[in-house]
């Protein structure tokens, strides 16, 4: 199974940010114009919270709030959880499992190198296994 480096290399390393001071309105708009359910929130060079579609839908539509006048750091998610490059796949998974999230900041010396979503991993998983049954194929029909 390909670790978040390899992962990496294939999506590609785009990381989207946002200040905390950022009105929510902003943040979704840049959300769409990059085509990504959430963005860090990254003040004066350090990764304060992560603000995704999902914390807009229940921290300012549900509520009733004003996506114009509400700041990122009102409803963005903190401490954010991150892993390294070198951890794998499953250790991804079971991280956002456990915390309940869908996306991971890839952080090297406290600076993000990407983003993977729960989007990733399963195409990831799914991707390998489709190639260990090309080989057991294979295996079995002896080509």
């Amino acid at each position: 199974m390909p670790g978040v480096a390899s992962l990496l290399q294939t999506k590609g390393h785009d990381v989207w940010s946002v200040p905390s001071h950022a009105s929510v309105f902003e943040a979704i708009k840049l959300m769409a114009d990059k085509g990504v359910g959430a963005l860090l929130v990254v003040d004066a060079g350090k990764l304060t919270g992560i603000v995704s579609e999902r914390d807009y839908a229940r921290k300012v539509i549900l509520r009733g709030r004003a996506a114009e006048s509400t700041p990122v750091r009102d409803i963005m998610s903190a401490p954010v959880y991150y892993v390294k490059p070198e951890q794998s796949v499953e250790e991804c998974m079971a991280l956002m499992t456990a915390k309940r999230i869908r996306h991971l900041p890839v952080l090297v010396d406290d600076r993000a190198v990407g983003v993977v979503s729960i989007g990733d991993l399963v195409k990831a998983v799914l991707s390998e296994q489709e190639v260990r049954i090309e080989q057991l194929e294979r295996y079995i029909t002896g080509r």
